[in-house]
């Protein structure tokens, strides 16, 4: 058994030949450039790649695995050089028992069950070209199909104002919109972490991921987590998610949830924070707000206490969020110790202090273990790292 790190929610900005899939992603996103970001420069084992339901991601795929620069793994996955890449599909539920929007992740085995899964949604989909549409289907219906095909459901980002099952603001329990039974994971997103979710009673059951929800290269692996796996396949992932046979999910490492867009709630008009229970901006006198996360689960928060003891949650911030670490300084380090992963993870402060000055050091160490002080963002705007 070994520890690997995965990333399971990244998207594609657009295809080989140059169609929009995730409408706000970079361009230079392409399935391609994710595989060697993933294993050459993250260092990231394991990556979910929740586009890949698009024809042509599932063509240039099957040319990758036919020109032998991809081959599927027997356990389910697709391996690229030092990464496996699952195979997934983001969408997006509203409907009469589901006020939503709620988006969610499908995790798929293999490439021949993808195209399956396809076909089907292609029929219940607008548009099957790009991400997180919107699926004219019911959300356990969904996952009773995910299932029948050997597939991974998780909700996602799940306490984000806008686009998910709690931050919504409609939804007030999960089993209102989905058979709980048929859930192997739930997605916090980041502007939440462990000890805000477990605070909400129904969540208890369900192991946490904290994933990147990537739009652009640098974001892959802004979070992730620390699986215990045999090899890094489809078929240890779900064993891990449901903690069989010894393989676990060991530890989250996410951004402090302060750091998030989402964090507070803010006027939607000038971004400013309101006072407590102020329902008028003082400053622009707008009644709109756009909820904050810690508000959220606030209002969800219930009574009883979460007995299962949950994987240490390390609030980790990635390299690109510290001060003094631009692109330069960031290609010198890993062209010194490989992959970013390797930096944040391994590296000794003494190896560091050689390559960039001692403050920055400083910050990185602090960075790994979760002691940057930080400013709450909100409404969409990320929280900074203010000092050590």
């Amino acid at each position: 058994m070994k520890s690997y790190f995965a990333d399971l929610h990244i998207h594609i900005g657009q295809t080989k030949s140059g169609k929009p899939v995730k409408i706000t992603a970079s361009r230079s996103l392409t399935l391609e450039n994710i595989l060697v970001e993933a294993s050459d420069h993250k260092g990231i084992d394991i990556i979910g790649v929740i586009d890949c339901h698009v024809p042509e991601v599932l063509l240039t795929l099957t040319k990758l695995i036919e020109e032998g620069e991809c081959y599927e793994l027997d356990d389910g996955g697709i391996r690229f050089q030092n990464t496996t890449l699952i195979l997934g599909s983001e969408l997006e539920l509203y409907d009469d028992t589901c006020k939503g929007p709620v988006h969610v992740l499908v995790l798929m085995p293999t490439l021949e069950k993808m195209k399956q899964f396809s076909i089907w949604i292609s029929s219940r989909l607008k548009n099957i070209t790009l991400s997180s549409q919107r699926i004219y289907e019911t959300g356990e219906n969904l996952q009773k199909y995910a299932k029948k095909l050997g597939g991974l459901f998780i909700p996602a980002h799940i306490f984000t104002p806008h686009k998910s099952l709690y931050g919504s603001g409609v939804s007030v329990s999960l089993t209102e919109v989905f058979s709980s039974s048929l859930i192997d994971a739930v997605e916090l997103g980041l502007s939440s972490d462990t000890l805000m979710a477990d605070k909400i009673e129904e969540l208890h059951q369900f192991p946490f991921l904290t994933n990147s929800d990537a739009h652009s290269l640098p974001k892959i692996a802004r979070e992730y987590q620390k699986l215990l796996l045999k090899e890094p396949s489809f078929l240890e992932l779900q064993k891990a998610l449901h903690s069989k046979e010894g393989r676990t999910v060991q530890a989250n490492y996410g951004l402090n949830p302060y750091l998030g867009k989402y964090y507070e709630t803010t006027c939607e008009k000038c971004g400013l924070k309101p006072e407590l229970n102020e329902v008028e901006c003082s400053h622009c006198g707008s009644i709109r707000f756009t909820k904050g996360v810690s508000k959220r689960i606030q209002e969800l928060a219930g009574i009883r206490e979460n007995e299962k003891v949950r994987p240490p949650y390390i609030h980790q911030v990635p390299l690109q969020f510290i001060p003094g670490v631009g692109p330069k300084t960031l290609d010198k380090l890993k062209d010194l110790f490989g992959t970013e992963m390797n930096i944040l993870h391994h590296v000794p402060k003494e190896e560091l202090q050689k390559v960039v000055p001692n403050k920055l050091a400083e910050f990185i160490i602090a960075a790994r273990e979760g002691k940057l002080q930080v400013s709450s963002g909100g409404g969409g705007t990320y929280g900074k790292v203010t000092g050590v």
